[in-house]
């Protein structure tokens, strides 16, 4: 089962090497690695092209020019994850904030639902102990109370950025409808997921502050998802599972 990790970066020269080489120690045979970089200064690039040098059949590259964006960048990648013909598309964050460690459990889990997302707010998941309270009363109330408020969403963790989808899920969901670039693209792909009628499942898992390098996380981003997830619940209101794409 060919499995694909799209893996977003912006200034991720520090771990872009060790996380791709974690990535491919995993008993996975079948396992892509496609790096979508968004013009990064530090490098970030360059390295993963010495990597896709490396192993050509196992890491591909997506160079973009300028800082595009979060969801453009996941779409793109999912889009060449699926043209290149992946059962599974996993995302993740580059920083090691996902651990690797848990996709063959994830992907295990995938047998019975249409999407895991690995989750902080369900039973046996955890924050980082180096979150501060401001940082985890955000978080907690983006998900637990502003998203499921407007949305009515029953996933607790909908900004949650690991996850592991089906292809079939990725197709129906309908790519060209995602208008959300930020953070709040993954608020989207969960409305839309819900709207239309696939099973996601959350499996629990430690979330790991960064370490090395700086959060993308800004002022803006937040702005971004207060004034779009109300427009996210408009534009999707209508949807069925009868408006799956096929």
């Amino acid at each position: 089962m060919k499995t694909t990790v799209v893996l977003p970066t912006y200034n991720e020269a520090q771990n872009i090497e060790a996380l791709t080489a974690a990535l491919l120690e995993l008993p996975l045979d079948d396992l892509v690695i496609i790096i979508v970089d968004d013009d990064s200064p530090d490098g970030t690039g360059h390295l993963a092209d010495e990597l896709a040098a490396g192993q050509p059949e196992r890491v591909q590259v997506l160079h973009r020019v300028d800082r595009r964006g979060l969801g453009s960048a996941y779409v793109e990648g999912f889009n060449r994850a699926l043209q290149t013909g992946a059962q599974v598309v996993i995302q993740m964050d580059a920083d090691f904030s996902h651990a690797p460690r848990y996709i063959p459990e994830m992907l295990a889990t995938l047998n019975d639902c249409d999407v895991v997302i690995g989750s902080r707010y369900v039973a046996g998941g955890r924050l980082d102990e180096h979150w501060g309270w401001g940082r985890r009363l955000l978080s907690l109330f983006a998900n637990s109370v502003y998203t499921r408020s407007i949305l009515g969403l029953q996933v607790r963790d909908a900004t949650a950025g690991f996850r592991a989808w089906k292809r079939e899920t990725l197709l129906g969901l309908g790519l060209q409808r995602v208008r959300s670039n930020g953070y709040v693209f993954q608020v989207e792909l969960t409305y839309l997921t819900e709207r239309l009628g696939y099973l996601a499942h959350e499996f629990p898992i430690y979330f790991k502050d960064r370490r090395i390098g700086r959060s993308k996380m800004s002022q803006l981003n937040i702005l971004e998802a207060v004034w779009r997830t109300p427009l996210v619940a408009y534009t999707h209101r209508r949807l069925t599972p009868a408006d799956r794409q096929r």
